[in-house]
């Protein structure tokens, strides 16, 4: 599907970008990627890595631009929207500017694909969009309900919308991993809260779940990838198996356990061997046998959440993982 086609990616200087572009680049070879972001020097530097390669273009530009966005989709065929401002407490000081991006970003990217003739978006979300405790994880939910509703302003035979909804992504810049990497000579680690969960996923595991969305969309679904849970406390003995564990205390916002699924969302959940399928509830898109494909409904209530999820993650894992990406954790 991707294969000889133009696909843009917002805010994609960012550490899915770095990943998705040489993955989508060797897998379908497609005609040109566009990466489109507001840093310029981010984008100077990931310019370095793709030199000589033309398939790799540039274009400087925020998703709260609407006449920027429309100038930027002239001619693309698919799109993945990875910008948003994603950090909690940044969210939490500066909720307006939050909002501009997350929620009013979304529509106007919506709006400009559906005019410019775009086939297929995916949008990436986060568990803290379920049952939202934050700022962020609001905006996101709401963006979510923008890209499904998105379906319904295209009409028919328009663009179509889709939403993939990841958990912890392991290494990337911010993540507990290269945090603790980086104090770890100190021997103490600080811990919030000794019951927290998370669940993991690679950055590749989420490219690939973004291939999938694009190739099994009718519109309107969110995919959310069945990936394995890990204590906090065995992510830091994975790091310094010798370091102190020092307990802080959860912050605001901050959740114990993550949810990608919540009991809202069962009714109109199907499961698949590797991966959960939420429908729309909205147009009776639930029952639509062309989005259930060969799904199997979830039970009312179910709950997918890194707490009580039936995969773990050993700590032998989660280190040899380590060991083999060191060169690239917190760097992208």
């Amino acid at each position: 599907m991707l294969s000889n086609s133009t696909i843009l990616i917002t805010g994609g200087t960012g550490s899915f970008g770095h990943t998705f572009i040489p993955m989508t680049l060797s897998k379908f070879n497609p005609k040109k990627i566009i990466i489109y972001s507001r840093d310029e020097m981010k984008q100077w530097e990931m310019a370095k890595l793709f030199k000589g390669d033309e398939r790799v273009r540039f274009f400087i530009g925020d998703v709260r631009d609407k006449e920027r966005l429309y100038r930027a989709l002239n001619g693309v065929d698919y799109v993945v929207h990875a910008a948003a401002t994603k950090i909690v407490p940044t969210a939490e000081y500066n909720p307006f500017e939050c909002i501009k991006t997350n929620i009013n970003g979304a529509m106007n990217l919506i709006d400009a694909c559906i005019d410019q003739g775009v086939k297929r978006v995916v949008a990436l979300s986060t568990d803290k969009a379920s049952s939202p405790a934050n700022l962020y994880g609001a905006t996101k939910l709401a963006s979510d309900k923008v890209f499904v509703a998105g379906n319904s302003y295209a009409g028919a035979e328009g663009s179509r919308f889709a939403v993939v909804r990841y958990g912890n992504v392991m290494g990337s810049r911010g993540s507990v991993i290269p945090f603790f990497l980086s104090i770890a000579e100190k021997g103490v680690l600080p811990i919030t809260d000794k019951r927290m969960t998370r669940f993991m996923i690679t950055l590749e595991e989420g490219v690939e779940l973004v291939w999938h969305a694009f190739s099994n969309m009718e519109g309107g679904e969110i995919y959310v990838k069945k990936i394995p849970s890990m204590k906090v406390t065995d992510v830091a003995k994975s790091v310094s198996p010798d370091a102190k564990q020092e307990i802080v205390g959860i912050r605001p916002g901050e959740k114990l356990h993550e949810q990608m699924i919540s009991p809202e969302d069962s009714y109109y959940t199907y499961e698949y061997p590797e991966y959960f399928k939420i429908l729309p509830n909205i147009n009776n898109w639930s029952n639509d046998k062309k989005r259930i494909k060969d799904g199997k409904k979830v039970p009312d209530g179910f709950m997918y959440e890194s707490d009580s999820n039936l995969e773990w993650m050993s700590i032998e894992t989660l280190r040899e993982w380590i060991e083999n990406n060191k060169d690239k954790i917190g760097n992208i």
